[in-house]
């Protein structure tokens, strides 16, 4: 499918059922009625959330409306996806998003009304048999208490909280709109715009004075901006520790941890046991070297193609055929939740004129999950496929089981799903390959993802550890001081065999995460979640399996740490990272037979 269509040229085997959520606009019509008819209903309530009984009935409406709000919003949105350039979805996805932000401000006085309850009272109601369907959320309040300020406080925050965005604001400008890059000379010779955009493909370049010269340019120019940089920084390290001491955390790290119940453990844990491990990153840029053939490996090699572009044409029904195949060891129900999502129109396949770009899992509580993709017939749209699949069944599970407060799951265990999915694919891959090339193509694949994903994110975490831990212990983040900070971290994690340049010091200046702290470190141990999860489905089997489905099934009915444990995988401890660093160093070994056998 190589020329873009229109999206009334499109088949309908390859567009997604939305009528299964609306049948017509008709009945979209009239949900959104009883929805604005629900809202106003609210306000009844405002003053007496006290009372056990009027508790139960606000939070029951306020359920129902939330439902309806979810699948009037999910509805809208996913049309507009379809061709963002059609008026008619454009209009009701405008609609619905209004409708959502009614919902918030008719709810709005719930939570605070609930907080200012006397502690007994609030324990009386979580003890409450008649309250059992609202416990996690009660619960869930009653933690919160401790951090959350009197109501004159709480406004003083809130009327901050504009200025608390300025210094994410600040950096947005100044590095999307005003920062301005040199050119630089391409494969060819010619000048080319070096932007944020085209850098990454300048470092995927396999000429080696593009990378060099694309790498030196960027640094130049942030390194021209680097007292604006830090101080911008510097202010939202500030901004945290203004929020903590007002809250009563011991630290930035503990408050940013709190909301998802998270002990500081887990993070810690996370930089210990990738230090302990960095002898595998060692090796792995050793290898890198051998591979590109270089005499001397510098930070601009980092992204440079391993090997020969490896051509694999993968049409989208082989996808699914080698998808569902690659996730047989998650056993027979599994599978069969699996085609019933490709046999009853979950998917919207093909790209199209004014369709999204990218490729996400969506639904609403009560039908099943979709998912849109852009399908191209090559090995990253069908690991896109199973990743979206692995979202789209932590979903339908999660839904099933769970009552509709407690399906949503959280941020933290997001990512372990789809992840696994995409583990289980590349083993299967692995083992099926004979051909050497295509096997070297699919291990540096992988590999590179441990090293982005686990390594260079947990670098990230630590960096931001060591600034705030400094801040709050009065020392000024100068620039020279970031970028020392910085610069001994890519020495430590990169090892003997990397010439750390001295450009690199200036990287903490273009990273947009840093402006929403304490983040990164998500993305490393989902990762190591999920490839623990692997891990032990291929070697126990059936025990395995079954504890993984029951991750599949919590949605939020606990904490996420408690989900995980429940499930096998123990993030207060290290060894699930341990186990993830156990899969790095089996794809290095094989990476190195090839080598040594002359294969690759």
């Amino acid at each position: 499918m190589n020329a873009v269509i229109k999206r009334a040229d499109t088949k309908l085997e390859h567009r997604w059922k939305l009528e299964d959520l609306f049948a017509s606009q008709a009945e979209w019509d009239r949900e959104y009625a009883e929805a604005m008819e629900a809202i106003r209903a609210i306000a009844q309530y405002e003053g007496k959330l006290a009372d056990h009984g009027q508790l139960k009935s606000c939070f029951t409406l306020e359920d129902e409306i939330s439902k309806h709000v979810e699948r009037l919003y999910v509805y809208a949105n996913m049309r507009h996806h379809e061709d963002m350039a059609d008026p008619q979805y454009q209009a009701l996805s405008d609609k619905s998003k209004k409708l959502s932000v009614q919902s918030g401000e008719a709810s709005s006085f719930i939570t605070p009304e609930i907080l200012s309850l006397p502690d007994d009272k609030l324990d009386a109601m979580i003890a409450d048999p008649e309250l059992a369907t609202f416990h996690s959320t009660l619960k869930e309040m009653r933690r919160q208490k401790a951090h959350t300020l009197s109501k004159s406080e709480e406004m003083l925050l809130a009327q901050v909280g504009n200025v608390s965005q300025a210094p994410g604001t600040i950096f947005g400008m100044l590095n999307n709109a005003d920062l301005k890059f040199p050119k630089v000379k391409d494969e060819n010779g010619n000048e080319a715009e070096l932007t944020h955009g085209t850098y990454i493909q300048f470092l995927e370049s396999r000429n080696r004075d593009v990378r060099r010269e694309a790498f030196t340019k960027v640094y130049e120019t942030y390194g021209k901006m680097k007292n604006t940089l830090a101080a911008t920084l510097n202010a939202n390290v500030t901004k945290n520790v203004f929020y903590a001491k007002a809250r009563k955390y011991p630290s930035v790290l503990e408050m940013s941890l709190f909301g998802d119940n998270i002990q500081k453990e887990v993070y810690t844990n996370l930089i210990g046991t990738i230090h302990d491990h960095l002898p595998l990153m060692h090796r792995y840029m050793k290898l890198r070297k051998t591979l590109l053939g270089v005499d001397e490996l510098h930070m601009y090699d980092l992204f440079a193609p391993l090997v020969e572009e490896f051509d694999m044409d993968i049409p989208y029904e082989q996808a699914k055929s080698i998808v569902k195949e690659s996730l047989q060891p998650l056993g027979e129900d599994y599978l069969n939740v699996l085609q019933e999502g490709f046999d009853k129109a979950w998917i919207d396949v093909y790209e199209n004129e004014g369709k999204r770009s990218g490729a996400y899992s969506w639904g609403a509580y009560g039908t099943h999950p979709y998912i849109l993709l852009n399908h191209k017939d090559n090995l990253n749209s069908m690991f896109t496929l199973t990743h979206e699949m692995g979202h789209a069944l932590h979903s339908y599970y999660s839904d099933q089981e769970q009552p509709y407060r407690d399906a949503q799951y959280t941020i933290f265990l997001a990512e372990v799903a789809s992840t696994l999915n995409e583990a289980l694919l590349m083993h299967y891959m692995l083992e099926k390959s004979t051909d050497p090339k295509e096997k070297m193509y699919l291990l540096t694949y992988y590999a590179d993802q441990f090293r982005t994903t686990v390594f260079r994110q947990t670098m990230f975490a630590e960096f931001e550890k060591l600034i705030h831990e400094k801040a709050e212990a009065g020392e000024s983040l100068t620039p020279q001081e970031l970028s020392a900070i910085y610069y001994d971290l890519n020495v430590k994690y990169y090892g003997k065999d990397m010439i750390v340049d001295r450009d690199i010091e200036m990287e903490w200046a273009r990273i947009p995460h840093f402006y929403t702290s304490f983040y990164v470190y998500k993305y490393a141990t989902g990762f190591s979640a999920a490839t623990s999860f692997s891990k032990q489905i291929l070697e126990e089997g059936a025990p395995a399996v079954e504890r993984y489905l029951g991750f599949l099934k919590s949605g939020s009915s606990d904490y996420s740490i408690e989900i995980l444990k429940k499930a096998g995988v123990d993030m207060s401890t290290p060894e699930p990272i341990s186990q993830a660093m156990s899969v790095f160093e089996e794809l290095i070994a094989q990476m190195e037979q090839l080598v040594e056998s002359g294969k690759a």
